[in-house]
């Protein structure tokens, strides 16, 4: 029996993400809908007896200390793939493979957008007010010609930019690495110093 244990399924959700059917008849899956915490002890004790582990995002942290207290432990796959809790060397060295899962990039460009949208047009406020019975609680903020600041010009700073520049604001981008070309590629963003971004 190989058992499979899905940590940090706090929405209850990850039966449906994937075919767990599809899995050879002696895969047992278990999923663990609350956090295990950070004791190296208690997730030892929980996890004890999984030969696959799967880490959701950086949640639960697998440093070598935690990948040593767990024997059965042959394959640790992170959602994405990077994670900078999994300790990749230390799992080498107990001869666990680490694995990751392909991603997507616009969930995380639209709940960006989202947020901005919330945060310039009151959003939370208005809806408590409508909620009270009030009517204009507040003017909101117009994004045309305000500055938007972006770390890096990857592959989920280059989206948010774009929509940026579709709203008519003026994109800035930093990151170490970052150059002016880049900037071009993604339509005129213009580079600047961590400290005028940041400003």
């Amino acid at each position: 029996m190989t058992r499979i244990a899905v940590l940090d399924d706090y929405l209850n959700q990850f039966h449906e993400f994937a075919d767990w059917n599809s899995l050879p008849d002696e895969c047992d899956v278990t999923f663990f809908n609350e956090h295990l915490g950070y004791d190296e002890a208690t997730i030892a004790e929980e996890l004890k007896d999984f030969d696959v582990i799967l880490g959701v995002r950086e949640r639960t942290p697998f440093p070598e200390s935690q990948i040593a207290k767990l024997p059965n432990l042959k394959l640790l796959i992170t959602t994405g793939m990077h994670n900078a809790s999994f300790d990749f060397k230390g799992a080498k060295k107990h001869d666990v493979v680490v694995c990751g899962t392909k991603t997507l990039s616009h969930p995380t460009v639209e709940h960006t957008w989202a947020l901005i949208l919330a945060a310039t047009k009151f959003i939370p406020a208005k809806d408590q007010a409508i909620k009270n019975g009030q009517w204009q609680a507040g003017m909101a903020v117009g994004l045309k010609d305000k500055t938007l600041g972006v770390l890096g010009l990857g592959r989920l700073g280059s989206q948010v930019a774009k929509i940026g520049q579709a709203f008519g604001m003026n994109v800035i981008a930093w990151s170490q690495n970052l150059t002016q070309e880049r900037g071009d590629e993604v339509g005129g963003v213009q580079c600047v110093y961590k400290e005028t971004l940041l400003k």
